[in-house]
């Protein structure tokens, strides 16, 4: 109960009044006011347990924190005496179901009541826990990722451009930061921070073994800016000076972290950018990222956290066929709406295929010429026209929300499809066809949350499809039709309400020297 603390908000820094925060220091303590959370229990139902009582002795010069644990018992008769059934203690994933596994879901929880009585009780209350039950390493959002020294280190800059190795990287967090590192021909085989060995030589602690990080794979940059996947990855390349460059200098470094549904860490991977840099470099640019996966899951870009963001795709998908109920979503291919991509030739016969993502925000339009002889056949025609408009396959929702997962269906926008099509006139018509000429996409979105921090949301999605009448041409002659297609942002969000004043105003006339030295 000792290392809980619900008031611990932000990495490696001290949460003002957080008296049970580890990274605060004694001098962090003597500034404090109050405790925040004055007593610390892991469950309030147990009948008896530990509890940690944070308080503040403000007579002591200069003012100390009293930490102390105590034995509290819970009066009520309906407390809980122990808690033996482990599946209950962590959150588990809830198995999806699929068309290949909802029969044996539904044999086990389509009744009125079903038994989640696990394989064993252990009613033995005498049984300490085991040795390593509290340094099991599950860990939180946020938290630091911890390595046999110190933690995992994520190079950024803090103060200047200049990098600092002293950032810890966040679990669950991904970040991408770019910093300046001085460097030293003479001395780079010396400067810690320029070798590979410096960024995998340290175990990640995990629940039950330490996870080593492994060489993902390596790429070589020449000093004009080109670059080389190496086929031996395997091989520890560290720098070596050669003449006047200095070769193997660590300038990229990518992690890649995969955990389970409990927060245990069981894999990390570093993928390395190596270069070279003459005598006359004083310092580089090193370039830092870190992703996370979880176990046996695709991972799903993110457009948004959680409403979008301007200049990010537009995620899409299709709803699975054969399921019982709309349970989830499968994304696409690239989990994106797309429209037809121009090309320099501007031939929609050989555009079919090219598709370029809608990005949230922006309004788009693109499109293609189609030559049409006296040769072509309606129908095929059509159809070429259709799939080079919608592309292969046209998805069917859209995702409200940057981070919208297949799972949850209500955070998922059918989109809707319409057909209008152009009468014309036409004089001495043997035979004619409808064929598609273009497709008109309208996202509306509106400002959802507080008015502080909108965040963007999709409520409606329309596609339409604008068809034309097509006459027979006669033999040896040919016409060229234009086909088109586009995409409409529009923001429906409704102004405040009357009378509702959603930022506060002074009407007072400032003294003309207010902004003085500033103009």
């Amino acid at each position: 109960v000792a290392k809980l603390c619900v008031c611990d908000l932000l990495v490696a820094q001290c949460d003002v009044n957080c008296c049970c925060d580890p990274d605060c220091s004694a001098e962090d303590f003597s500034l404090f006011t109050s405790c925040s959370v004055p007593v610390v229990i892991g469950d309030s139902h147990l009948c008896s347990q530990k509890a940690a009582v944070y308080s503040l002795d403000v007579e002591a010069n200069p003012p100390e924190r009293i930490f102390k644990i105590i034995d509290q018992v819970n009066p009520s008769i309906f407390c809980i005496h122990a808690t033996n059934y482990k599946q209950a203690l962590y959150l588990k994933s809830p198995e999806m179901p699929t068309p290949e596994n909802f029969d044996r879901l539904l044999d086990k929880f389509g009744g009125a009541s079903f038994s989640a009585e696990p394989d064993s009780w252990n009613l033995d209350t005498d049984v300490q826990d085991p040795p390593d039950a509290n340094e099991t390493h599950r860990y939180e959002y946020g938290v630091p990722v911890q390595t046999e020294d110190a933690f995992l280190r994520l190079p950024s800059p803090v103060v200047s451009s200049w990098c600092s190795d002293a950032n810890p990287a966040g679990f669950l967090v991904n970040q991408a930061t770019k910093c300046i590192r001085s460097v030293s021909v003479e001395k780079c085989d010396s400067i810690q921070a320029l070798s590979m060995l410096f960024y995998i030589n340290s175990s990640i602690l995990a629940s039950v073994f330490q996870v080593n990080i492994t060489v993902q794979s390596i790429v070589v940059q020449s000093l004009n800016g080109m670059r080389n996947v190496l086929n031996d990855s395997d091989v520890l390349r560290l720098p070596v000076l050669l003449g006047e460059l200095c070769i193997n200098v660590v300038l990229g470094v990518n992690y890649h972290i995969t955990y389970t549904d409990t927060g245990e860490i069981i894999g990390a991977a570093a993928a390395f950018v190596l270069g070279a840099i003459s005598k006359e470099a004083l310092s580089i640019e090193q370039s830092f990222e870190i992703s996370f996966t979880q176990e046996n899951t695709e991972p799903v870009p993110l457009c948004g956290n959680p409403g979008y963001v301007v200049g990010l795709p537009v995620r899409a998908g299709f709803q699975p066929q054969g399921y019982p109920c709309p349970a989830g979503f499968l994304s696409n291919k690239h989990s994106q709406l797309t429209i037809l991509q121009s090309t320099s030739t501007q031939d929609c016969l050989a555009a079919q295929g090219a598709r370029a993502p809608v990005l949230f925000g922006y309004n788009m339009i693109s499109g293609c010429t189609l030559r049409i002889t006296a040769a072509m056949k309606c129908q095929p025609l059509a159809q070429t026209l259709l799939d080079v408009l919608k592309g292969q396959s046209f998805p069917e929702y859209v995702a409200s929300f940057g981070n919208s997962q297949a799972q949850n269906v209500l955070d998922w926008v059918p989109i809707t499809q319409l057909h209008i099509s152009e009468q014309r006139i036409c004089n001495t018509l043997q035979s004619s066809c409808q064929i598609p000429v273009s497709l008109g996409i309208e996202v509306k979105w509106t400002k959802y949350g507080s008015l502080v921090n909108p965040q963007a949301r999709i409520v409606n999605v329309t596609a339409t499809i604008t068809t034309t009448t097509l006459k027979q041409l006669p033999s040896g002659r040919e016409r060229i039709i234009p086909v088109t297609s586009s995409v409409v942002f529009t923001d429906i969000s409704s102004p405040a309400e009357p009378g509702y004043k959603a930022w506060p105003t002074i009407n007072i006339k400032l003294p003309f020297d207010f902004f003085y030295p500033f103009v």
